[in-house]
């Protein structure tokens, strides 16, 4: 018995010192026994708990499938060459100004945006560093989906971006790679950044078939959108084609006219092919498409790495 009661008290005193135990080297130690890299990550856990609940109820939905297009339509409006007006890139100017809310290219996006609002002025957190956070965790949910990357740090300000520089499904191949030129991208890049639609549904382009689907598998993160925005198209899931929508290979899926048109353009189409038959090759250019895009427009270097936040 004095034994066992020796054993017990061994076992309780290294479970104190474990809990007090200090955190690991380059480390810093967060609420609720969690740790960061640095300072200004502890409050991201927080964030994180808190959209998973009540954006994202932990599952690959709508908000997330959201969430990622408003990251991508708020970053892209941003000009490299001067060409063109523009906002400030990744800055979350989209929640700041609800004028870029009525754009043509951003319809849909009005309830994602007040939501996401309300909580980063909850959190006390840029609409910028927000849009990028939410896109991560969001995602994080979608099975065989890449880790991305989140930088942290953003100010929150910013001017309201023109119209006419967000991607839209009726922009021809000439149309969105000029765009996204203007941007910093390359042909390669906006393909990687389209393996976002992988887990992506439409709900504006034919209303009557609001959530159909741009591929097999909008719950899962893989290049089955690849595959099949290659087949030759036949049908629509509506009673008719729309605005920015192409013939489908299936009754079940919505193809977007500009996917269509990339799939094929000679541009484009040999990284299509290579993403349709490599699914690991596309997980890492998407990660580091959207590493690019998440800082366009900003100073990556004044930003503070808080990646280990986001659920792995």
């Amino acid at each position: 018995m004095h034994n066992l009661i020796k054993v017990i008290y061994i076992l309780i005193i290294a479970t104190v010192a474990a809990m007090a135990a200090p955190p690991a080297p380059n480390r810093v130690r967060c609420s609720a026994g969690r740790e960061a890299g640095h300072p200004e990550c502890c409050k991201w856990f927080d964030v994180r708990e808190e959209i998973q609940d009540r954006l994202f109820n932990r599952s690959c939905g709508a908000d997330v499938r959201k969430s990622i297009r408003i990251q991508w339509h708020d970053a892209i409006a941003f000009s490299h060459t001067g060409g063109l007006k523009s906002g400030g890139g990744a800055d979350g100017s989209i929640l700041a100004h609800a004028i870029e809310l009525a754009y043509p290219a951003n319809v849909g996006l009005s309830d994602i945006a007040e939501r996401q609002r309300a909580l980063a002025l909850k959190h006390n957190v840029s609409f910028g560093d927000f849009i990028q956070f939410a896109s991560a965790v969001g995602l994080s949910n979608c099975e065989g989906a890449p880790r991305l990357t989140f930088l942290a740090g953003r100010p929150n300000a910013s001017r309201a971006a023109d119209d006419g520089l967000g991607p839209a499904p009726w922009h021809s191949a000439d149309t969105l790679l000029a765009r996204m030129a203007h941007a910093g991208f390359a042909p390669h890049e906006l393909v990687a950044l389209l393996a976002g639609h992988s887990v992506a549904t439409q709900q504006t382009v034919d209303a009557s078939v609001a959530g159909t689907p741009l591929d097999s598998t909008p719950r899962t993160f893989d290049n089955a959108f690849f595959v099949e925005t290659q087949a030759r198209g036949t049908v629509c899931p509506g009673a008719a084609l729309h605005k920015g929508e192409a013939l489908s290979s299936s009754p079940h899926e919505l193809r977007l006219q500009s996917d269509g048109a990339l799939a094929r353009d000679p541009r484009t189409a040999p990284t299509w092919k290579r993403f349709a038959e490599d699914q690991v090759e596309m997980a890492r250019q998407f990660a580091n498409a959207m590493a690019k895009l998440s800082v366009v427009g900003q100073d990556a270097a004044s930003l503070v790495d808080c990646t280990d936040v986001v659920p792995r």
